[in-house]
Parts: C-alpha cells; structure tokens; sequence
C-alpha cells in the first residue's frame, strides 16, 4: 500500500512540460460565451420586468370609490 503511494507522489513530482497553447479559437468562444450570458440575463429580465418593477415601486393606495367598486366584484 505505502508502495503504491510512493509511485504516484514520484510520478507527481516527475511531470514532464506539456508544451501547450491556448488557440485564438478559445478566445472568441470565451467572448462568445459572456455575450450568451448577457443577452440571457436581458431577455430573463424583460420577461419578468413587471415584477420586477412592482417589487421596486411602491404599490398606491386606491381611492375610496375604487375600493368600493373593487369589492363588489
């Protein structure tokens, strides 16, 4: 067992340089990705922009011949 330990933390340890690069691809899929995000969190808004904005606003009283008239319906 400390045995099979020992080999992983040496094959840890003697990693070899990937030598690797980022390709220009991945950099318009990162800015394709954050507009995605941004136009999803517009069109989210827009369809929940009335409660949104009656959780902002304060909801008005009614006048007294409103409330009358509302209760009897």
């Amino acid at each position: 067992m400390k045995t099979k330990f020992l080999m992983i933390g040496l094959l840890c340890v003697m990693s070899t340089p990937a030598f690797a690069y980022i390709d220009p691809g991945t950099g318009s899929m990162f800015i394709q990705a954050a507009i995605a995000t941004i136009a999803g969190m517009g069109v989210t808004a827009k369809l929940y922009w009335q409660k949104i904005k009656s959780f902002f606003m304060r909801k008005k009283e009614l006048p007294p011949e409103d409330k009358e008239n509302s209760q009897l319906k």
